[in-house]
């Protein structure tokens, strides 16, 4: 079992910096790739960032070049730094570490980019 908690979410306009934090309860990085999602109102949870036990990066089209995936293995910390924020990234991000058909889920924090 695995607890993940997310933070760094809040209120920023558009064109701002937010970085994200999800902090593992036990050292997963060697054996989970973790992702980050999000889900905006009336949308379906999608997913933005990836990184893999490898340490290769994966993301959506919608974030290239303005977000960035990271960990920190001796804090058991992964991190998503989002620049050049636009209202369209408006949502709650959650952290998750693949782990089977379902895998580990933090509870979330809310980005809300204004114009």
């Amino acid at each position: 079992q695995v607890q993940l908690v997310e933070s760094g979410g809040g209120l920023v306009q558009a064109g701002g910096s937010l970085r994200l934090s999800c902090a593992a309860s036990r050292n997963i990085f060697s054996t989970n790739d973790m992702g980050w999602y999000r889900q905006a109102p009336g949308k379906q949870r999608e997913l933005v960032a990836q990184i893999t036990t490898a340490g290769t990066t994966n993301y959506a089209d919608s974030v290239k070049g303005r977000f960035t995936i990271s960990r920190d293995k001796a804090k058991n910390t992964v991190y998503l730094q989002m620049n050049s924020l636009k209202p369209e990234d408006t949502a709650v991000y959650y952290c998750r570490a693949f782990s089977g058909p379902y895998g580990y889920w933090g509870q979330g924090t809310q980005v809300t980019v204004s114009s």
